[in-house]
């Protein structure tokens, strides 16, 4: 397809344009086929990937980083064999990308894996989370051939304090052949990051735009008056606070401190001051009005709580709020019963049906992780299709979910961490304010930030003129890492691969730079052992006393000295008598081995040099080894470590209680449990409780052999944790068997009302711990050939049933 435009060039303009076409064909075909054109750094990233480069993508929510991953999977469908990988840090995230990729490609070309949902895995471009990539390569799947491209979509995600590791794990151990695509927020220190890629992996170019496609118009909300953020002054420098925004607000809480002052219900000793929780605050109501007013919607409005979604949307709903036309009502009512059609007439109560379809008719929602994983669906897709105009969210809504709008409203600026309050981040705030501005449908995106008592409005100017923050590492050694590297590599190259690190290179550059020379030393030193084998006998012996006797011969040149000569003479004597002296092959053998032993030289020195420096991550690994051989997990032998039979059952456990569910099933802790009280213990390992619960009594725990199993796990945890301090080390948090009775419940087949009922629990969160329940559970059935392995498989299906295998069908 010509391009139209080409005739108004001149003849230099059209020599130039045919020569970068020449460069880059693959580049010039794909943006022929698309309706649109591809941006700068969109273009320099593909050339890249085409030129056979890892790229580092860097640009902020809604810039179109995924083109340049499409154009990978362009690319490898022009071959035969070719696969790509595209992997995300979530579920929904995966389900999205497949949805979106099958919808271009079709349904034979697309796989999907998640974990608890598989589908066509030997596809040319399979989606999966980035926990299931790390296992295939641990475990060397089949599935790994002809691998040409990974994708690492939200790669920033490897800053996560609970799973960011996997990222780091993932780039460290894929084959070098793979090209890595990473794309990624944007980052203040991507330059950095990319230099790490490029130590790890090879050629990497890093690519950064801080040029939204959208441009960003930010307003703070004053009382009932919406006010420009900045002094128009001053945007195309460092942004200054407009100063009637100051106005404002002094103006607001004078008035709100006389009316209390004088008022009957003045706190004595307050004088002026005000009293925040009588401050008029403007509903979300009135806000959606002055939005729909100002041809502002959709919109999303971030509130940090679950309950305050859901309150956000019934006030609404309360106060009138109706969105939407009946052609648009006719068209949700289609979306939800088609996506909803196979759930249980039963549940519907349960669920809060009802109440959220009237609310979707009207236009509004909420979105939350407590939401049911299909009611999430629909609001997705009836937002994506313009049907719905506000959406009350958590900030999991802003994790790379294709959910643009054209507001962002922010009602606070702080959040519950699941100890205190905090105030979000810079980072969190450009993640949030991201979602304004939907590309090729908005000209621009507005972001406005409701102004509550106490909030400094100079402090706020500040938050919001920052537009990136810095990736840090949250990359430790686990258990389960520690045992599959160790069975791959050994001890000491594992060592290595760990100094390999983000982390480590944030904490010492060189040492990486150091690691990845002895990684490559230790190759080419395997290769030299191999040219000196020898069928006489073991030439590196007789390359040794070669080497002693030429260091014998030099040293009788400098002194003449007579206890010289005789030593020189028995070494010659020895040497005459080594088998290997008469292979004809001794020479080039002899090279062989000389260039061993100076590459073995060289690689000791760089070793003392990495020991003399930070080693932070290896001395942890030095620790995760000590407890590992305590526990008979790694046996030390004369070269290296073995693992036990226990090692290699934790080779195929993953999770923060990697350990202890091993030593628990080593221990037979849970032989008496039933399939239903095995879930229910299984529930304990992986359900996160709150520092501020108390412990359930033993009448609300499932009854029958489950509570001595559990006091048994307890016991185990606590020698486990005393054992980890010892070593210096920080393990996981205590059990919390909170969700224990409901799990059984349900995995001996109560309905969900009686359920959640029973437990008072969101019902996507008892999803949620559903599907964490069944991966354990798998990885039980995997591991353990015995009894408790068959009811883990027996368990897995009890679990695995009416909402809870709805809410894992795409």
């Amino acid at each position: 397809m010509a391009d139209p435009s080409s005739a108004k060039l001149s003849p230099a303009e059209r020599y130039r344009a045919a020569t970068k076409r020449s460069h880059s064909p693959g580049l010039s075909t794909y943006r022929e086929s698309l309706a649109f054109d591809l941006d700068p750094f969109q273009i320099a990233s593909c050339e890249s990937v085409e030129a056979g480069r890892g790229v580092l993508v860097a640009a902020p929510t809604g810039a179109g980083k995924t083109a340049v991953a499409e154009f990978a999977i362009f690319l490898a469908l022009q071959t035969r064999t070719a696969k790509v990988f595209y992997t995300t840090p979530m579920k929904a995230l995966s389900n999205q990308k497949y949805t979106e990729l099958v919808e271009e490609y079709g349904a034979s070309q697309i796989g999907l894996l998640t974990g608890d949902t598989s589908i066509n895995p030997h596809a040319r471009v399979v989606i999966m989370t980035t926990e299931v990539l790390r296992n295939m390569l641990y475990a060397h799947s089949e599935l790994l051939e002809d691998l040409a491209y990974v994708v690492m979509d939200e790669v920033h995600y490897l800053a996560d304090r609970f799973r960011g590791a996997v990222w780091e794990e993932v780039i460290i151990h894929l084959p070098d052949s793979v090209q890595l695509i990473s794309l990624s927020a944007t980052v203040s220190n991507a330059e950095e990051f990319g230099e790490w890629l490029h130590t790890v992996r090879g050629d990497t170019d890093i690519i950064v735009s801080e040029e939204r496609p959208v441009p960003l118009y930010q307003h703070m909300l004053v009382g009932e008056r919406m006010v420009p953020l900045f002094r128009s002054d001053t945007l195309g420098v460092t942004p200054k606070v407009n100063p009637e925004i100051v106005q404002l607000v002094h103006t607001l809480q004078r008035n709100q401190g006389t009316r209390q002052h004088y008022g009957r219900g003045a706190r004595r000793g307050r004088g002026r001051g005000y009293d925040q929780s009588t401050t008029p605050r403007v509903s979300s109501a009135k806000v959606i009005g002055m939005l729909e007013r100002e041809d502002l919607l959709p919109a999303i409005f971030f509130v940090f709580s679950r309950v305050g979604c859901n309150k956000s949307v019934q006030a609404a709903l309360d106060r009138g709020v109706d969105l939407t036309s009946p052609e648009e009502k006719a068209a949700i009512l289609d979306l939800v019963e088609e996506k909803c059609e196979r759930l249980d007439e039963e549940d519907l109560g349960v669920l809060g049906y009802h109440a959220w379809v009237d609310g979707l008719l009207r236009g509004v929602a909420a979105h939350h992780a407590g939401l049911l994983p299909v009611f999430k669906e629909v609001v997705e897709e009836a937002f994506r299709r313009k049907l719905l105009r506000v959406v009350f969210a958590t900030e999991t809504l802003a994790l790379g979910i294709n959910m643009p709008a054209r507001t962002v409203v922010l009602e606070k600026l702080e959040k519950f961490d699941g100890e205190s309050k905090k105030p979000i981040t810079a980072g969190e705030y450009t993640q949030l304010t991201g979602r304004a501005g939907r590309r090729r449908i908005d000209t621009q995106g507005h972001s406005v930030i409701t102004w509550r008592p106490g909030m400094n409005p100079e402090q706020v100017a500040q938050l919001a003129s920052k537009r990136s923050y810095p990736l840090r590492s949250s990359f430790r050694p686990t258990y389960n890492m520690a045992v599959n590297l160790i069975a791959q590599f050994g001890h000491e190259p594992t060592r290595t691969i760990l100094e390999s690190s983000f982390a480590q290179f944030q904490a010492d550059r060189h040492v990486v730079e150091m690691a990845k020379n002895v990684r490559r030393n230790e190759e080419s030193l395997a290769g030299y052992e191999e040219a000196i084998q020898c069928d006489r006998g073991h030439f590196p012996d007789y390359a040794t006393l070669r080497r002693a006797l030429s260091d014998r011969e030099k040293a009788l040149r400098r002194t003449s000295d007579d206890s010289e000569r005789s030593e020189i003479d028995a070494l010659r004597v020895e040497l005459k008598k080594h088998p290997c002296h008469h292979c004809p092959d001794r020479e080039s053998h002899a090279r062989w081995a000389e260039r061993w032993w100076r590459l073995q030289r060289e690689t000791d020195k760089m070793r003392r040099q990495i020991d003399l420096r930070t080693g932070a991550i290896s001395v942890v690994f030095d620790r995760v080894v000590a407890v590992l051989e305590e526990l008979d997990y790694l046996r030390p032998g004369e070269d290296d470590y073995t693992l036990s039979v226990h090692g290699e059952r934790l080779r195929r456990i993953y999770g923060e209680r990697d350990l202890l569910t091993a030593e628990a099933l080593r221990r037979q802790l849970w032989t008496e449990l039933d399939p239903a009280s095995l879930a229910a213990m299984v529930s304990v390992l992986v359900h996160e409780g709150r520092a501020d619960e108390m412990p359930p009594k033993p009448s609300e725990l499932p009854p029958g052999p489950f509570r001595g199993a559990l006091s048994h796990t307890e016991e185990l945890w606590e020698r486990l944790d005393h054992l980890e301090r010892r070593h210096q080390l920080t393990g996981p948090d205590p059990l919390s068997a909170h969700r224990a009775a409901a799990m059984w419940e349900w995995a001996s087949g109560a309905d969900l009302a009686a359920v959640i009922g029973e437990d008072d629990v969101a019902v996507g969160d008892f999803v949620r711990l559903c599907k964490q329940v069944v991966d354990v559970l798998d990885h039980i059935e995997q591991v353990d050939t015995g009894p408790v392995g068959k009811r883990a498989m027996e368990a897995k299906a009890q679990v695995f049933r009416g909402i809870v295998a709805l809410s894992s069908l795409v």
